[in-house]
């Protein structure tokens, strides 16, 4: 079932700076008057710098270097049919939540805490700003929950097949592609089928026709969607491409969007202003705000979902 949302008056309700993406067009990258941008990240570099000279440069590089190698459409079709069975855990959302405190993303260049951490922030800050949307909230909450894939009992799948940016396989890789040179070696990178604009897909053939890197987002969104959720489309838009920054950022593969896309990607600009500078060392009461998180997974999802 497709459930649609109201879309946001951005005119009334946010304060909006715009900012140019590699189509000329301008993006809106939406600041309100709560929520505070901070100015570095827990590192006190600047956010998703991946040149900056810290401690973790060189292991972020290497980490995109193996997945832009092996991210291909064959990669992606087999880990969609493994996953997709759903045949690994029996387990509630708050469950998972607990599970990935022993999870650290090293794809990350901003943050070094346990996922749940930035999970709670994340959620946290946009009740703030947006205390009716209980739906946002709790796609806060649980949008990184995928990256259980990395744990033993998901497959322990390597780092590279379970975080970091998305994008699409079966068409041409885009240079807005954080460390795009490193494709060169991915076996779809030659392949005449896949490495032109549009590749195996259409124009305006929709992101849910498009495969997608193989991770946590993709994984999370099909959990969501066969344990039968009943989030609205915004919100498993969200879990699907979150990560998708070559589109949200800038402003890539617009040309494989259909109308609901356009519309659900307003609310994941939204989102990843929250996403992404919320990071920092503020910690969470987690069994102050526990009891209404449990209140909305109630209403969103079964007790018990298939993982």
């Amino acid at each position: 079932m497709t459930i649609l949302v109201e879309q946001p008056d951005f005119a009334i309700e946010v304060e909006e700076k715009k900012v140019s993406d590699q189509t000329g067009e301008e993006n809106e990258l939406v600041l309100d008057g709560e929520f505070v941008v901070p100015p570095t990240n827990a590192f006190g570099h600047t956010f998703r710098d991946y040149d900056v000279n810290s401690d973790r440069r060189d292991g972020v590089e290497e980490f995109y270097r193996i997945n832009h190698i092996n991210q291909s459409v064959d990669f992606v079709k087999r880990m969609r049919e493994e996953y997709g069975k759903l045949d690994k855990v029996e387990m509630s959302i708050w469950e998972c939540c607990e599970l990935l405190n022993e999870v650290v993303d090293e794809s990350d260049p901003d943050l070094d805490e346990p996922q749940i951490e930035h999970l709670l922030q994340t959620a946290e800050a946009i009740r703030k700003d947006y205390p009716d949307e209980g739906w946002l909230h709790l796609t806060a909450l649980i949008h990184d929950l995928g990256k259980v894939l990395h744990l033993p009992a998901f497959g322990e799948l390597p780092q590279w097949a379970v975080v970091g940016d998305t994008y699409p396989v079966g068409c041409a890789f885009d240079e807005s592609i954080v460390h795009h040179k490193h494709f060169k070696k991915n076996l779809d990178y030659n392949n005449p089928a896949y490495n032109t604009k549009y590749g195996i897909y259409s124009e305006g053939c929709g992101l849910d026709n498009v495969l997608m890197s193989w991770g946590h987002d993709d994984y999370m969104y099909l959990v969501a969607k066969e344990n039968k959720s009943t989030l609205p489309s915004a919100g498993l838009f969200i879990i699907r491409y979150h990560s998708f920054y070559a589109l949200h950022r800038a402003g890539a593969y617009k040309h494989l969007m259909n109308e609901e896309d356009i519309e659900n990607l307003k609310w994941l600009k939204i989102f990843n202003k929250y996403d992404l500078y919320s990071k920092s060392k503020v910690r969470i009461d987690v069994e102050k705000v526990k009891p209404y998180y449990l209140s909305l997974i109630e209403k969103y999802f079964p007790a018990k979902l298939r993982w």
